[in-house]
């Protein structure tokens, strides 16, 4: 037992008429805010997952107890040591839930700052030591808070990309686990050693490290930085729409996960994000009146990210989304899924007739039987078709699939006029190069140093300004990408599309059609992926990374 009455509690500190009544009311007083934040953090499971302000004055109320909480067994410790005999690992668990509110409260805003938070309480608990006793304790169950503190704090820093801290707690993590495992011949033993193996899997996932000269690793990031998307100049005439939601669906099968991120959505999610800022500093700079005042260019797209969801979780959220899109904004719907294809052929070349990506079927059975057995005329009903997106094609619509049928995709139709565009990956990538992490410069390291790197960073952002200049100035690029370039995220996302797309067209292992990335409206090719400019700044930046002898000279010769 965790908690005791308050009558136990007061007893077991001598006689309980000789207790001052002032420490008392300090004893009463903690224990209701105690239960009281229990109750609060427990009701958020409650919670819709969907719906961008039902939740928030909940939240509110959770964040103003659990703050009294933390400050007052601050201020009133050594009375609760002596008369609730309060333990350190009661104060990591306070510090943890409130790592974890913070952890949430990004996962239903978006904004990086409050990861930030999360870590500072996280780092709290072990500079501290808060659990260090739990392991003296008989108890398997105090244990298991421990762990999984660990857990979550590893995802905290894996998406801050504290790759240093990570592997320091990776290692605790390890060690915990042998001695749990060891002490209380536990039944989850298997569960938590595939927690430590995925971990890693997730960390070798992105080999690539650049160091310092005294060969300290430098952190970086696929965050929107302020200088990371080109600039738009004069004369550039784009539309004024801006990202304000994005659903992030991972369904692959077998891809490196941990937790409920796989490593694209990982990835993705950080694309669509800026670089965090400290909250405490942010929300206090001089001149601001109040507090809850945003600034300016800070907000991130809402996000909802979602992990294997069945067909009708995936419509619900989409639904959601859609209801709540404001005006002259953009809905953004991020695809990484298993292929799925069409069973037969069909006479028609309808938006059901080419498959799509895969759904959880949630192990659905349709009496008694697998549901691919079923009769061949009817489309898979455990598949997000590119008719069950036409819908949502009556608000601007962005969408980017990552799959091995990525160009069913590409059979839409734009019924409504509104802007639409679809970014779809290779549906097959070269044998030589599949389980590779850099396929358009594979380098000859995996270590670079912080000046190559940067160098390599400034000539990037040089030939994403082109790519923006190409864009702008094509007389016969499809409206839609235009309206999508004034927002930063999507022109970023747009002209590293173009750039990738380029460099696999320009590679020698890259010579099937299948290995390059398409769109939908499809885009002029020799005036963006096969622009001859461009081709000679990509040879330039092999050049500098050394590996310009994978890329073909003459490339508009070879088509």
């Amino acid at each position: 037992r965790t908690e005791f009455t308050l009558k136990e509690i007061m007893s077991s500190g001598g006689a309980e008429d000789d207790i001052p009544q002032a420490e008392r009311k300090t004893v009463t007083d903690f224990c209701y805010l105690l239960d009281k934040s229990k109750q609060l953090f427990n009701g958020l499971r409650d919670l819709p997952q969907y719906g961008q302000k039902q939740w928030q004055s909940y939240f509110g109320r959770t964040f103003d107890v659990y703050t009294k909480l933390w400050k007052f067994q601050q201020q009133h410790r050594q009375v609760l040591d002596n008369r609730y005999g309060l333990k350190r690992w009661q104060i990591g668990e306070i510090a943890s839930k409130i790592g974890q509110l913070y952890y949430h409260y990004y996962l239903r805003t978006s904004e990086t700052s409050y990861l930030n938070e999360a870590f500072s309480f996280y780092s709290a608990i072990r500079q501290r030591s808060y659990y260090s006793q739990v392991n003296k304790e008989d108890r398997p169950e105090l244990v298991v808070k421990k762990l999984r503190y660990y857990a979550r704090f590893i995802v905290v820093c894996l998406l801050l990309n504290k790759m240093d801290v990570v592997k320091d707690l990776v290692k605790e993590l390890s060690d915990e686990i042998e001695d749990y495992t060891h002490r209380f011949n536990t039944e989850d033993q298997v569960e938590w050693n595939l927690v430590l193996q995925e971990v890693a899997a997730f960390i070798e996932a992105d080999p690539v490290m650049v160091l310092n000269d005294d060969n300290t690793i430098v952190i970086t990031s696929n965050r929107l930085s302020e200088t990371g998307a080109p600039l738009l100049e004069q004369g550039m005439i784009v539309g004024q729409l801006a990202l304000a939601d994005a659903l992030i669906i991972g369904n692959c099968n077998n891809q490196v996960k941990f937790s409920e991120l796989t490593i694209d959505m990982f990835r993705m999610l950080q694309a669509l994000e800026r670089e965090p800022m400290n909250l405490a500093t942010q929300m206090n700079k001089p001149g601001m009146q109040e507090s809850t005042e945003k600034p300016a260019r800070r907000e991130n797209p809402h996000k909802y990210l979602l992990y294997k969801p069945t067909f009708s979780q995936l419509y619900t959220f989409l639904a959601a989304s859609f209801k709540e899109l404001p005006a002259n904004s953009v809905l953004l719907i991020y695809l990484s899924a298993t292929g799925v294809f069409p069973s037969g052929r069909s006479d028609s070349e309808g938006p059901y007739d080419f498959g799509g990506v895969l759904t959880n079927s949630n192990r659905d059975i349709i009496n008694g039987d697998a549901i691919h057995k079923r009769n061949q005329s009817y489309k898979e009903m455990h598949c997000l078709h590119p008719g069950d997106l036409y819908p949502f094609t009556r608000k601007p619509l962005f969408i980017i699939v990552d799959s091995s049928n990525s160009v069913a995709y590409k059979n839409f139709t734009n019924l409504f006029g509104q802007p639409l565009v679809c970014l779809l990956s290779p549906t097959a990538y070269p044998k030589a190069l599949q389980g590779m992490c850099s396929i358009a410069f594979p380098h000859k390291s995996q270590l670079h140093r912080v000046g190559l790197w940067e160098k390599c960073q400034d000539y990037l952002r040089k030939i994403n300004r082109d790519i923006a200049q190409l864009l702008t100035h094509s007389r016969s690029i499809d409206q839609s990408f235009l309206q999508f370039f004034g927002d930063e995220f999507l022109r970023l996302l747009l002209t590293r599309f173009i750039f990738c797309s380029a460099t696999m067209r320009m590679h020698k292992i890259f010579r099937e059609t299948r290995n390059y990335p398409e769109s939908y409206p499809q885009l002029p090719r020799d005036e963006t992926v096969e622009n001859p400019h461009l081709q000679k700044h990509i040879l330039e930046l092999a050049s500098i990374l050394d590996v310009r002898n994978v890329f073909l000279e003459n490339t508009l010769d070879d088509y």
